[in-house]
């Protein structure tokens, strides 16, 4: 399975190619959007996922929707994590919330 991108990169990448030459409809609408959504400047949001990729319980996927979703609250996390087969505990919905605090 191919590494997943996260919107900030997806941005930058497609920022780039809009300076040389004009996008295609669904590439002019992708950028629309990520310049819509992304919180974090792309060098922040690699950051954000290498540490939560020190984490056991959280793998690359995973890292990459936390780190372009930003959640705030223990529930938003839970249904990150409603399709994967980890039961997260207290302590690590806490943890969680407490580094994508810190890169906020």
């Amino acid at each position: 399975m191919p590494e997943p991108v996260p919107l900030a990169r997806v941005k930058d990448l497609l920022s780039e190619e809009a300076a040389h030459r004009t996008l295609p409809r669904e590439a002019a609408l992708a950028l629309q959007h990520a310049e819509l959504f992304v919180r974090l400047s792309a060098e922040a949001t690699e950051k954000l996922i290498a540490e939560l990729r020190t984490l056991p319980f959280v793998d690359a996927t995973v890292a990459v929707k936390l780190a372009d979703t930003l959640p705030q609250y223990p529930e938003e996390i839970r249904l990150l994590f409603s399709k994967e087969r980890v039961a997260l505990e207290e302590a690590q919905v806490t943890r969680l919330l407490e580094i994508i605090a810190q890169h906020r």
